[in-house]
């Protein structure tokens, strides 16, 4: 009986792995939010989130997890973009480290601006993860839109955030959170 049970408990953990690896998220729509929010660390999230700006599809948008030495102006000039988006409509949050953290810096942001929809930019394997740290400080009524930017991630760098993704639930399910 033990055995089995284990056995199942394995099985439905493998079978969780690949769909957590096969159905990765994907790009979002072209609706308009009223803001945008990018997770630094991960290749393509700031052009994605920049190409939106500059389509209209935000009025705001908010870079989390920036370096504290790193100025605007320095942005702007490493991803060819106006200095005045940056200026006008672009926040760099300086104060999270990590995806827990980035939660917290976007629902701050979020209650300073009063924004009724936002759309969250990530790397596609980091999204379920974000979104859902996200979603626990998101004000209540906010429509939170989902962008992955898609990646080619390697076997290890999927295990690494399945095991991340499933620690985190428990831990809040658990009540630690």
């Amino acid at each position: 009986m033990i055995r089995r049970a284990i056995s199942a408990l394995i099985l439905l953990y493998l079978l969780g792995y690949a769909a957590f690896a096969v159905f990765l998220p994907r790009a979002g729509d072209e609706r308009v939010t009223d803001g945008i929010v990018v997770l630094t660390g991960g290749a393509k999230r700031i052009e994605r989130g920049l190409d939106l700006m500059q389509r209209g599809k935000a009025k705001r948008m908010l870079v989390s997890g920036v370096a504290r030495t790193v100025r605007p102006q320095e942005l702007a000039a490493q991803y060819k973009a106006d200095p005045k988006l940056f200026a006008c409509c672009i926040d760099l949050g300086r104060e999270s480290v990590d995806t827990r953290s980035n939660g917290e810096e976007v629902g701050r942001w979020l209650k300073e601006h009063k924004f009724r929809s936002v759309r969250l930019v990530t790397t596609d394997w980091h999204m379920r993860r974000a979104r859902f740290e996200i979603s626990r400080q998101v004000p209540d009524g906010v429509e939170l839109v989902g962008d992955a930017v898609e990646s080619d991630p390697q076997f290890r760098q999927l295990f690494m955030e399945y095991n991340k993704y499933l620690l985190r639930r428990a831990t809040v399910l658990a009540g630690f959170g």
